[in-house]
């Protein structure tokens, strides 16, 4: 039973569990049995076994003694490494947190604890969520559980993305039934499409930042990572919520996203913006984009061609705006107060050296560019330039809404690439070059596996629907998803 257990969705193993067919405890083991595939590719900065068993069997007993059961209740889950957790090691993917073990739950972490699920471990990610490919963790990178089947790149290791790294190969791998993502500029959706999984980035402010170690504050947002549409509706609802401790948090109704799911997409007019291609992107991502669009219109939706006119500004943009406010959220990392700390002749020595010892060369190199254009001589000429470019890259989409229901796009410019690929960061920063506008206008946004590339690799479609219409981005995914047919492949550690 252990093996197909995990195959489960979180749908199928909450009926499962519903029917008696197994136990909260049975399932959660047979995800811990894939510890030793999840440590070849680095999966987990820490694993909490004992925590595992622990919530399971309380799951179990709730069940039991009939009580009321939370939407996740007994589904064994992955927790990105930038949730702080009560008493377990919270790490940022960064030597400056190495060690750092909060005293405190955010409240991603506790909505999900009193939901039910079970927690198996951090998954590891980007350093602070500054990247694209979980290659700045300071714990090694993450390996897809993807290989290509042919091309230049067979058998070798594959990027699943990033920042949410470790949380979609988790996923796509089998060796949980969902895992928590954030999502800066793409850190869900970029990840998920290189992994054939299911990621959703809702509305800025639809779940609650607190306790959630801050990259860029006016741009962060968790959501879940799964196989299924379904499955992120589900995890979505227990997930989201208004926060008293949150400012950022949105006092309004949490509603039931599941619901929606099989009510199809007829009357929905699906916007295609002309702006979403990218120099030298392959043939097969624009065809696949069509194909998306023909699956729509056979479902009944209107296709409707617009234009993001301020499109091609969102990726400078975005550069602007999220080093600068990472280079003051960062600068509480000092080396007093808690984390590493390196000793100098000096504070200021001190300082210097902790933060060159536990900061990344890519966190650092964003700290810099935050702290030049916030410079007095810059801040006009840069910050508050790109602030102004934001604005207008949003009306872009209001303006957009007023005609459309939803906008379908392709996720990435490219399917998962290799692990060894040289690449400046500037080439690197393109990969999010697709997801970066619907992150500047705090819009929700989805990723849906919708087929391979010529080599077998996964690619994705991406739908951006309005502020807090979640639903109907949620409603058209599951067509797109009906629609492309992708299944995941049963992967067994890295034979695979």
């Amino acid at each position: 039973m252990s093996n197909t257990l995990t195959q489960l969705t979180i749908a199928q193993a909450r009926d499962g569990l519903s029917n008696g067919d197994f136990s909260a405890t049975e399932l959660t083991q047979s995800c811990m049995d894939t510890y030793g595939a999840a440590r070849k590719l680095n999966i987990y900065i820490t694993e909490t076994p004992e925590l595992a068993l622990e919530q399971a069997a309380a799951s179990d007993a709730r069940r039991a003694k009939g009580e009321a059961l939370g939407s996740m209740d007994g589904i064994p889950i992955a927790m990105k490494d930038l949730f702080c957790t009560d008493g377990i090691q919270s790490t940022a993917g960064s030597h400056i947190l190495e060690g750092f073990v909060p005293q405190y739950e955010s409240t991603i972490s506790q909505n999900l604890k009193d939901a039910g699920s079970v927690m198996l471990g951090k998954s590891n990610m980007d350093e602070f969520a500054m990247g694209s490919a979980t290659t700045t963790s300071y714990y090694g990178n993450t390996v897809n559980p993807w290989q290509a089947a042919s091309g230049p790149d067979a058998g070798k290791d594959l990027a699943p993305g990033g920042s949410s790294g470790g949380s979609a190969s988790a996923v796509a791998a089998r060796m949980c039934l969902g895992a928590t993502g954030t999502d800066t500029g793409g850190s869900i959706r970029q990840p998920a499409s290189f992994t054939g999984i299911v990621g959703l980035k809702p509305t800025y402010g639809r779940c609650s930042r607190w306790g959630c170690v801050a990259f860029a504050s006016s741009l962060d947002q968790a959501g879940p990572m799964t196989r299924t549409v379904r499955d992120a509706a589900i995890m979505l609802g227990a997930m989201a919520g208004h926060d008293v401790k949150d400012s950022t948090s949105t006092p309004i109704e949490t509603p039931d996203f599941e619901a929606v799911i099989d009510q199809g997409v007829k009357g929905l007019r699906v916007g295609i913006p002309k702006e979403y291609t990218a120099e030298g992107m392959p043939e097969e991502i624009t065809s696949l984009w069509q194909r998306g669009a023909g699956w729509l219109r056979e479902a009944g939706a209107e296709i409707v061609d617009v234009s993001l006119p301020h499109t091609k500004y969102a990726l400078p943009t975005y550069y602007i705006v999220a080093p600068a406010e990472a280079s003051s959220n960062l600068a509480r990392y000092d080396g007093v107060r808690y984390g590493l700390r390196v000793e100098g002749n000096s504070l200021d020595e001190m300082y210097m050296n902790t933060r060159a010892e536990g900061f990344g060369e890519e966190v650092q190199r964003r700290v810099l560019i935050g702290t030049y254009v916030l410079s007095a001589g810059y801040y006009d000429a840069y910050y508050l330039q790109a602030q102004k470019v934001r604005t207008r890259i949003a009306e872009d989409f209001t303006k957009v809404f007023e005609d459309v229901d939803v906008l379908l796009t392709p996720t990435a410019p490219s399917p998962a690439f290799t692990l060894d690929a040289k690449m400046d960061p500037v080439t690197m920063y393109l990969n999010d070059i697709f997801t970066v506008p619907a992150s500047l206008a705090g819009l929700p946004g989805i990723s849906v596996p919708a087929g391979l590339s010529q080599h077998g690799l996964p690619l994705g479609l991406q739908l951006i629907a309005k502020p807090y219409d979640e639903l109907t981005m949620l409603r058209t995914a599951e067509v797109i998803e009906r629609f492309a047919g992708f299944d995941l492949p049963v992967f067994s550690g890295r034979e695979a």
